[in-house]
């Protein structure tokens, strides 16, 4: 059986300014102006500038890419192996189908800070405390002992630790001791696994934070 986590990675990417209009009416016109200047300089960059560039040198657009991101969307739908560009690693895991959604915490659509990059964690020194998750859906199939046809699928729910959280043999705490779930990637936790592998046996919940396994509130 092929269970695993599928480690999420997102291409940086490059841009450049954009600027929103702002209205200008009656005689305080000239101030306006002015005031549209200062504005200007705090805009983010967005997509739809259509001069955001990613890692492969293509001009990312609204929408899905030819690998399966949707970075407008915050989500990827495609073949595991797209997900990291068909990486020569990955080739075993070819059949696996791949759902993953994220929040502008875990990374956004626009750029905010002027680095040239989509933002991550804005306005947090780290995705420590910064509300940041994401959920990855798995799916696939593989031979049974029997030489039948086992039909699995696994999803996860996996949210940056909270400030005040601690960890201790492996495992994220908040503030009062309560256990929130499994370390993961250092900065986050597991709040959520369900799985589901007739041939394995599996069926269902797997994990629930006792803390709380909402996406929110972290």
């Amino acid at each position: 059986m092929k269970r695993f986590l599928a480690l999420f990675t997102l291409s940086l990417v490059f841009v450049a300014c954009d600027t929103q209009p702002v209205a200008v009416d009656g005689p305080d016109a000239l101030f306006a102006k002015v005031e549209k200047v200062e504005k200007t300089k705090d805009v983010c960059t967005t997509i739809q500038s259509g001069e955001l560039v990613g890692s492969d040198g293509f001009v990312i657009e609204v929408g899905f890419d030819d690998w399966g991101y949707n970075y407008q969307g915050k989500m990827f739908k495609g073949g595991y192996c797209d997900s990291y560009r068909d990486a020569a690693w990955c080739q075993d895991y070819k059949d696996v189908d791949l759902l993953m959604k994220w929040n502008d915490a875990w990374i956004s659509n626009q750029d905010c800070d002027d680095d040239g990059l989509l933002d991550r964690h804005y306005g947090f020194d780290s995705y420590i405390g910064s509300g940041a998750w994401l959920t990855n859906h798995q799916s696939g199939e593989y031979e049974g002992e029997d030489g039948g046809i086992c039909k699995w699928n696994y999803f996860v729910k996996i949210v940056a630790a909270p400030a005040d959280a601690y960890a201790d043999g492996g495992v994220w705490f908040n503030a009062d001791g309560v256990e929130i779930g499994p370390v993961i990637w250092g900065a986050f936790a597991i709040i959520q696994q369900v799985e589901n592998d007739n041939c394995a046996g599996l069926h269902g919940l797997q994990f629930n934070s006792p803390d709380h396994s909402g996406l929110g509130g972290w």
